[in-house]
């Protein structure tokens, strides 16, 4: 059965705050390792949902329908929706609301319409086996998303706990990890915690053995740094080198700016205009896990570098749109901020982009040539904000002296919509 839209239940008064939905976490201990309103809840269900190793490992529990999760998975959510007001029970991995199933299914149930029943969870199971507050570390997760995500986190001294997508991702994550220089990090492999056939390795992980690991593991790792070993800052304005560029590329002072004067916030939804090399777009989802972003590029080869590279600085979710403004603007989601980084002279540009930003939203535009910099005093008029000239000159080599070089100035305007 495949959806056709978006579904989600809506209220009924006879319904509306009865629990039928219930979801019941479940460890490698199976049944012995649920309490009797687990059980129960499984036992008396007339639809049971759950992966096959759920399934049997409560299998003694069943007596109504069973379903296992379909591929794609929402194909099962208008069965479960169709029970509605009946007792379904799914079953999930330790704690459904940790990377679990519990935040799709609270999607489309109310809240108040759920018993949910959590296990420890995988990063609970882990922290305590290796005596580590799970305030203090980074719970992740490599299961169905790019390898590369774990990046931002490798810094020194810090304390990552992932879930793995499969018996890969220990030897995928090995040569990632000493590409980088972090070589000499500790990592334990923990299989199947909490069951008859729990087992650990622990290993230097540039010694870590390739050989056979359980689909099921949870990776501990405690990242140890050299001299040599890239680690991305956490402040914004990374080394130019950072990025591999054709000379498109604001760079690291002027980027610094930039970003400041974009602010940020939870949630939000950048648009980088002329994305160029993607280092504004880059470092704004560097700011922050929740944050996203689409970078619109006319030209090819500048689109798939600047995906390159947010593959190599951990932000795999840059959204990158192979196209020319404002024509390659329609139809995307309306941004929270904008920057404006290319193209600011081109007929319309400004205008689509100011019109699908969305009202508080902040606009930031750079200009470098004085066409563009009378085009940003014009809009300045016209619509208020800052304007802001920043020349840098850095020192360099006069014969067997030194001397200042300056870069060409760059003047920035940046401006709130009403």
């Amino acid at each position: 059965m495949r959806m056709s839209g978006p579904i989600k239940i809506t209220d009924d008064k006879d319904i509306a705050g009865a629990r039928w939905l219930s979801i019941v976490g479940i460890g490698e201990d199976g049944v012995e390792g649920l309490s009797e309103a687990a059980k129960g809840l499984i036992a008396n269900a007339e639809l049971v949902v759950g992966g096959t190793r759920h399934l049997a490992l409560a299998a003694d529990l069943i007596r109504g329908e069973r379903l296992t999760w379909p591929s794609p998975i929402e194909e099962a959510f208008p069965l479960i929706l169709a029970h509605r007001g009946q007792s379904v029970a799914v079953i999930a991995t330790g704690d459904p609301f940790h990377y679990g199933i519990g935040k799709q299914l609270a999607s489309l149930v109310p809240a108040r319409e759920i018993m949910c029943l959590p296990q420890p969870s995988a990063f609970s199971l882990a922290a305590a086996r290796m005596g580590w507050a799970l305030q203090d570390v980074a719970c992740i997760t490599l299961h169905g998303r790019a390898l590369e995500g774990i990046i931002p986190h490798l810094q020194p001294g810090r304390r990552i706990l992932a879930l793995s997508w499969d018996g890969s991702t220990p030897a995928r994550l090995k040569s990632l990890m000493v590409a980088r220089g972090f070589g000499g990090s500790q990592i334990t492999i923990f299989e199947s915690m909490g069951g008859a056939k729990e087992r650990s390795i622990a290993a230097t992980i540039s010694d870590l053995d390739d050989g056979c690991v359980a689909a099921l593991n949870t990776l501990g790792i405690e990242v140890r740094a050299t001299a040599e070993s890239r680690v991305v800052p956490l402040a914004s304005g990374l080394d130019d080198d950072f990025f591999e560029h054709d000379g498109q590329l604001t760079k690291r002072e002027i980027r610094a700016v930039v970003l400041s004067s974009l602010a940020p916030r939870h949630g939000e939804l950048l648009w980088d205009v002329g994305l160029g090399a993607g280092s504004i777009a880059i470092e704004w989802l560097l700011a922050d896990p929740s944050l996203r972003a689409i970078g619109i590029e006319e030209r090819h080869e500048r689109a798939v570098r600047a995906k390159r590279n947010a593959l190599a600085l951990g932000v795999p979710g840059l959204d990158v749109m192979v196209g020319q403004a404002p024509a390659a603007l329609e139809g995307l989601a309306s941004p929270d901020a904008i920057f404006i980084g290319g193209g600011l002279s081109e007929t319309g540009v400004f205008e689509a982009a100011w019109a699908a930003l969305k009202p508080g939203g902040r606009l930031v535009a750079n200009a470098v040539t004085i066409e563009s910099e009378a085009r940003l005093a014009t809009l300045s008029l016209q619509h208020g904000g800052e304007l802001t000239r920043i020349a840098v000159s850095r020192a360099g080599a006069v014969g067997q002296l030194t001397g200042w070089r300056a870069a060409m100035p760059v003047t920035i305007w940046r401006v709130r919509k009403p």
